[in-house]
């Protein structure tokens, strides 16, 4: 009889999760669609792009609401059960509150590997093709920069044509073995430049060890300086910036390849904040899911469900704006970004042990 009930048990939850993700998931795509729809307007483009590219983006955004996912079936689940008498049966079976909760936190918790090791890789590659895609159709494409496994390049424009940068390795604020072309407006070379180093704390980067190439009618003139100023649009933080959307990396990927990242010039604090982020997942869905257990399961009388809507709803928002309140203590360094995405997990779950003593007394 335990086994059945057991399977029962699981069984339903497992549907209202998929019921629940079908919901999230038809909300997203009909709020993206509309995003995609304003971005390609004035584009001859196949109507199936916009569809296309918002197939690809809401998978990756569904993990990033999983918790919240998670909480609403749970809270979901609990309430039929109990509005349906379906807990009270349970419980005379041997199901206590405790074992019920411990039994679904359990399954989230388990669901949460899963998506890390088996659907996060895929929705990563899905991300980075429909940034890709989306990056084709771009209009602002006079400055771009790239990390890649040949190391960082930089385009921009200047005042007499363009610039083209190019670094082996990047060191937090130090660029290895530099190279700078310097193009003219119809793209003729004008100057190379070859230096080991160069700090680009600041938007007037300091080059060290420097040789100057300047291409002069058919004549090359070469100079040599200890130390040479050269002012660029981007600066570490500028360029940093643009590599901390971490969605097209997987789980596995920040795992396995942690020190090549580093070397590629992907910051380490935001490294380890993701990778972070990724580990506290499943401890996050857990802990929603006991949260869920404590609003619904401290008593067996039917209930109106709007009221546990409502308040679902309130929570769901407290928590989100809590985790970006303690991202932007990270970022501010006030906190590590590695413990910013823990302290959610931590605090969450501090309140969620007290309540689950509670229920497990009734």
């Amino acid at each position: 009889m335990n086994k059945v009930l057991f399977k029962y048990l699981l069984s339903n939850y497992f549907k209202t999760i998929l019921k629940t993700i079908l919901i999230f998931f038809c909300f997203g795509l009909i709020l993206n669609l509309f995003e995609e729809i304003e971005f390609f307007k004035n584009l001859e483009v196949p109507i199936f792009v916009p569809f296309m590219l918002t197939s690809l983006y809401i998978p990756g955004m569904m993990i990033k609401l999983l918790p919240f996912i998670i909480f609403i079936s749970s809270l979901w689940h609990l309430l039929h059960l109990r509005n349906s008498k379906e807990l009270l049966t349970l419980k005379v079976f041997g199901y206590s509150n405790f074992k019920i909760f411990f039994t679904l936190a359990t399954s989230s918790f388990i669901i949460g590997w899963l998506v890390l090791f088996a659907v996060n890789p895929i929705t990563s590659k899905m991300i980075k093709y429909y940034e890709q895609t989306k990056s084709k159709y771009s209009r602002d494409i006079d400055h771009l920069v790239s990390i890649n496994k040949n190391g960082l390049w930089i385009k921009e424009n200047t005042n007499y044509g363009h610039r083209i940068i190019s670094a082996d390795k990047t060191r937090n604020e130090i660029l290895e073995n530099i190279t700078i072309f310097n193009l003219d407006k119809n793209y003729n070379l004008i100057e190379k430049i070859n230096s080991k180093t160069a700090d680009i704390s600041k938007k007037e980067w300091v080059l060290f060890n420097v040789k100057i190439s300047k291409f002069e009618k058919g004549l090359v003139k070469e100079t040599f300086a200890d130390r040479e100023l050269i002012f660029s649009q981007y600066d570490y933080q500028k360029i940093s910036s643009l590599f901390r959307n971490f969605d097209t990396m997987s789980f596995l990927n920040v795992l396995l390849d942690y020190n090549e990242l580093q070397n590629k010039g992907y910051s380490k604090r935001y490294l380890d904040q993701n990778l972070n982020t990724f580990l506290s997942l499943p401890f996050f869905l857990f802990i929603m899911t006991a949260l869920a257990s404590i609003l619904t399961m401290n008593t067996l009388k039917k209930s109106n469900n709007f009221t546990y809507i409502v308040v679902g709803l309130i929570v769901c928002v407290a928590i989100y704006y809590f985790k970006d309140l303690s991202l932007a203590l990270g970022q501010t360094n006030r906190i590590s970004l590695s413990l910013a995405a823990w302290v959610p997990v931590f605090a969450v779950g501090l309140f969620s042990s007290i309540g689950i003593l509670q229920i497990n007394e009734k």
